[in-house]
């Protein structure tokens, strides 16, 4: 894959302000490991490489199991997912295919039985910020960082 844009380089401020706000919604009042789990299943329904590269690293470095990272695509026939990430994982794959799903209530039920109104935004936020990165990536084909590194050692 040839990456088609560097998005920092071409547009240095708008890439700056969405760092600042990616940092910041980061910073939300919801557990790391949830907001990890949230990235990757956005990132597996978007395809991108470089986001679950990301993702799948921060959670293994927070604790995340590998068992618990490989099931995450069959979330809903696994036990290994607490009704509360359960209601986050609905709610991440309601809204990333929003145009197909149309946000449906029982998934807006189970978020609100599992988060408060706060955490309710934080985590709509949230989504919303990885699946801009996820569509800036993919978009702009950012090349994965094994992919890099296996290209630079075919050049060699």
């Amino acid at each position: 894959m040839t990456e088609r844009l560097n998005a920092f380089a071409a547009a240095p401020e708008a890439f700056k302000a969405m760092l600042e706000f990616s940092a910041r919604i980061n910073a939300i009042s919801i557990e790391h490991g949830l907001q990890e789990l949230v990235k990757i299943r956005a990132s597996q329904i978007n395809g991108c490489a470089n986001c679950l590269h990301m993702h799948t690293a921060d959670a293994r470095k927070h604790g995340e199991t590998e068992e618990r990272i490989y099931l995450l695509s069959a979330w809903r026939e696994s036990l290994l997912y607490t009704p509360r990430e359960r209601a986050a994982l609905g709610w991440t794959e309601a809204l990333t295919l929003v145009a197909q799903t149309g946000a449906p209530d029982a998934d807006y039920e189970a978020l609100k039985a599992a988060f408060t109104p706060a955490e309710q935004v934080e985590l709509t936020l949230l989504i919303g910020t990885i699946n801009s990165w996820n569509r800036l990536a993919v978009g702009f084909r950012t090349v994965h960082p094994n992919d890099r590194k296996a290209a630079a050692l075919a050049a060699a």
